[in-house]
C-alpha cells in the first residue's frame, strides 16, 4: 500500500480545480446533435492547426504539408498562440458546456486547456530554446524525424523528403538565433549539452555525399527508401537515380548550416556552465521550474512536494525488494544485488549482443499481446518492433523511447533502445519489464489504440501528457505482474528496481532544479540509490538538466493510476472488472490527470 502521505498530497495537488464556476456544473440534457456540432467545430480546428505544425501531420500519417518542416521563430508561435487563444474563445462563444454530454465537456475542457499550456510554454520560451535540450535538440531532431517519421511510399514522397531536407539550413539558423537570445538573456546551455551538439552535428555531415567516407546516417536513409520504391516496383530505375541526385543535392546544401551551429557551439563552449547547472541556476529559474512541473504532472505539485513523494517512495520500494530478496532465499536486496552482480558482471556491448537484446526485446513484446486478452478488450492492431538508435543520437546507457505508429499503421510502433559503451546486465529478465513500460501494454499500446480512436475530434489522436502516458507505462509494468509476464522472481525484482529508479527521479530532478544539487551530486544518487549503472546515472542525470520537471510525471501519474483503481475495487468490490477499468483508461487517450480522475469517478458511479 502507498502511504497516507503520498496520497493525501496528491489529492490536495488535484483538488485546485481544473475548472471552475459555470464551467464545472453537470450538463442539464446530453444532446448528441450539440456534441456532433462542438465535434466538427474542433476537428476544423485542428485542421488548422495542423496547417500550422506539418510535422505533427507527419506523425499522425497526413500528408498535409509534407514538404516543410515546424516553423520555431518567436513570429510563428506568437501567430499559432494568438490564433489558439482566438479558437478558445470562439468555441466557448458557439457552445454551452453545460448542455453537452461529459465526453464532450472533457474534449471541450481539454481544447481550453491547451491554451493555458501554450502561454506557459510561450512565456518561458527563452529557458528552452531549441539546442538545449538532451534528448530533443533540433540538430538530431531533424534527421531523426526524417529517417524515423517520414514515411516514403512513393515518388512524391521522396520529393517532398529532399524539400524537408532542404529545409534544414532555415530551422538551424532559427535554433541558433533562439539561443543567442537566450544565452543573452543568462540561460546558457551546459557544458556537455554543447558538446554533444559539437559531436551530434559532425556525424550527421561525415560521410558521404559529404566527403569519401561511408554513408551518412541521412544519405543511408534516403537510399534505403528509394531503393525500397524501386524494387516494389513504384518508380523506374532512371527514377530512382533522379530522386537519389535531388536528395544528394539537398543534402550538400546544409553542410555549411551544420557548421554553423558547430561554430556556436564551439564559440560558447570555454563559458558553458557546468557543475550546479539546474533552474535554480538561471534568471527567473524557479517560476520557470514551477512551470514545467505544472506542465508535466498536470497538478500543482511543488518541487518540495515533490521530493519529499521521492524520497517516501524509495523507502517503500526498498522494502518491497528486501521482502522479495528474502522470497528468493537472500538477506536483503543488498545480498541480492551482490550475487547478480557476480553472475552479471559489466561487459561491452557487441554486435552478437546487440543481436540477442534486440531478438529478446522483441520476443517479449510478441509474448506480452499474447497474454492481453485477460486484461482488456480493446487491444492494438498494428505491427510494433524494438530497434536501435539512430546513430547520431545515441548515447552510452541512453533511455529507451517509444514512439506511435501512424494513424494507418503504415510506420509501425517502435521502441528505440541504446546499444552503446557497457551494458550492466544483458539478461533477458532484465529487458522484459523495460518492453512492458515501452512497448505492451505501455507506450507503444496505448499509442497504437489512441490513434485508431474513432467518434470523438480528431486532435485527441495526438494530445499527449507526460503524466498520463509515462503514468500508463509505469502502471503497466506493474500490471505486466498480474499479467504473468515476469517469469520468476529476479524478473519480479527487476521491475521493483525500475520503479524504483523512477521514484529517484522525483528526488534527484527536484534536487538539480530545486535544491542545488550539482550534477555529479545527482549521478551519484541515481548510482547509489536509483540503481543505474554509471553510464546511465550520466545520460539521465544530463537529460533532467536540460529538461526540467519531465521526469517527475511518471511516478506522479503512476501514484494516481494505482489511487483511483484501488479506490474503484474498494467501491465496486465482485462488480470491479479489470478488463473494463484498463479500457477506460487506455481508449480515453491522454488525458490531464484531473480530468482522468473525473472520468474514473463517472465510471464507478455508472458501474454502481
Amino acid at each position: 500500500m502507498f502511504k497516507a502521505s503520498i496520497r493525501s498530497t496528491l489529492a490536495i495537488a488535484l483538488m485546485t480545480p481544473l475548472l471552475t464556476g459555470a464551467q464545472a456544473q453537470v450538463p442539464t440534457v446530453a444532446a448528441p446533435a450539440e456534441d456532433a456540432r462542438l465535434y466538427a467545430f474542433l476537428d476544423r480546428e485542428f485542421a488548422e492547426d495542423l496547417r500550422q505544425r506539418p510535422q505533427l501531420a507527419t506523425q499522425l500519417g497526413e500528408k498535409e504539408g509534407q514538404d516543410r518542416l515546424d516553423d520555431i521563430s518567436d513570429a510563428a508561435m506568437l501567430k499559432r498562440l494568438e490564433w489558439r487563444r482566438a479558437s478558445v474563445a470562439r468555441m466557448k462563444a458557439q457552445f454551452d458546456r453545460a448542455k453537452l454530454s461529459p465526453e464532450a465537456q472533457t474534449n471541450y475542457d481539454i481544447w481550453a486547456l491547451e491554451l493555458d499550456r501554450a502561454e506557459l510554454g510561450y512565456r518561458f520560451r527563452r529557458w528552452a530554446p531549441p539546442l538545449y535540450s538532451f534528448l530533443y535538440s533540433a540538430h538530431a531532431q531533424l534527421p531523426n524525424f526524417l529517417i524515423n517519421t517520414h514515411t516514403v511510399q512513393d515518388a512524391a514522397d521522396m520529393r517532398a523528403f529532399a524539400a524537408r531536407v532542404r529545409g534544414i539550413p532555415t530551422v538551424l539558423d532559427e535554433a541558433i538565433a533562439q539561443s543567442r537570445m537566450s544565452d543573452a538573456a543568462g540561460v546558457r546551455a551546459p557544458r556537455f549539452q554543447i558538446e554533444r551538439v559539437i559531436e551530434g552535428s559532425r556525424a550527421i555531415i561525415t560521410g558521404a555525399p559529404f566527403d569519401n567516407g561511408p554513408a551518412s546516417p541521412l544519405w543511408a536513409d534516403a537510399q534505403t527508401k528509394v531503393e525500397r520504391l524501386r524494387a516494389q516496383g513504384k518508380i523506374a530505375p532512371a527514377d530512382a537515380q533522379a530522386l537519389l541526385g535531388e536528395t544528394r543535392t539537398a543534402l550538400l546544401s546544409i553542410k555549411p548550416a551544420y557548421e554553423r551551429v558547430i561554430a556556436w557551439a564551439q564559440g560558447n563552449l570555454a563559458t558553458a556552465p557546468s557543475g550546479r547547472v539546474g533552474a535554480i541556476s538561471l534568471p527567473g529559474g524557479a517560476d520557470w521550474y514551477a512551470a514545467a512541473l505544472r506542465l508535466n504532472t498536470t497538478t500543482d505539485l511543488t518541487a518540495d512536494q515533490i521530493h519529499r513523494i521521492g524520497l517516501d517512495e524509495v523507502k517503500r520500494i526498498e522494502g518491497e525488494q528486501d521482502a522479495l530478496a528474502r522470497q528468493a532465499g537472500f538477506k536483503d536486496r543488498i545480498a541480492f544485488y551482490a550475487d547478480r552482480a557476480r553472475r552479471n558482471p559489466p561487459k561491452p556491448w557487441t554486435d552478437a549482443l546487440r543481436a540477442d537484446y534486440l531478438r529478446d526485446a522483441n520476443a517479449a513484446i510478441a509474448r506480452n499481446r499474447t497474454l492481453l486478452p485477460r486484461f482488456f478488450n480493446q487491444l492494438p492492431a498494428y505491427k510494433m518492433e524494438v530497434v536501435r538508435e539512430p546513430s547520431f543520437s545515441e548515447v552510452a546507457g541512453g533511455a529507451a523511447h517509444a514512439a506511435a505508429p501512424s494513424r494507418d499503421g503504415v510506420r509501425p510502433g517502435r521502441v528505440y533502445v541504446h546499444l552503446l559503451g557497457t551494458t550492466d546486465d544483458p539478461s533477458p529478465d532484465a529487458l522484459v519489464d523495460l518492453m512492458c513500460h515501452e512497448g505492451v501494454p505501455g507506450h507503444v499500446m496505448q499509442g497504437d489504440i489512441q490513434v485508431r480512436q474513432r467518434g470523438g475530434p480528431r486532435f485527441r489522436q495526438a494530445a499527449r501528457y507526460v503524466a498520463f502516458g509515462e503514468g500508463w507505462a509505469l502502471y503497466a509494468e506493474a500490471l505486466c505482474k498480474e499479467m504473468g509476464a515476469f517469469p520468476d522472481v529476479t524478473a519480479d525484482f527487476m521491475r521493483l528496481e525500475a520503479e524504483l529508479f523512477r521514484a529517484a527521479r522525483l528526488v534527484v530532478d527536484t534536487g538539480i532544479h530545486a535544491k542545488g544539487w550539482t550534477e555529479q551530486q545527482a549521478i551519484d544518487y541515481m548510482v547509489a540509490t536509483g540503481r543505474a549503472s554509471p553510464d546511465q546515472g550520466r545520460s539521465e542525470v544530463r537529460r533532467y538538466i536540460t529538461l526540467p520537471g519531465q521526469a517527475t510525471g511518471y511516478k506522479i501519474g503512476m501514484l494516481k493510476i494505482m489511487e483511483l483503481r484501488r479506490s474503484a475495487e474498494r467501491t465496486l468490490g465482485d462488480k470491479f472488472d479489470i478488463k473494463a477499468f484498463n479500457d477506460l483508461l487506455i481508449g480515453s487517450g491522454s488525458l490531464p490527470l484531473s480530468i482522468l480522475e473525473r472520468r474514473v469517478n463517472d465510471w464507478v458511479a455508472r458501474q454502481r
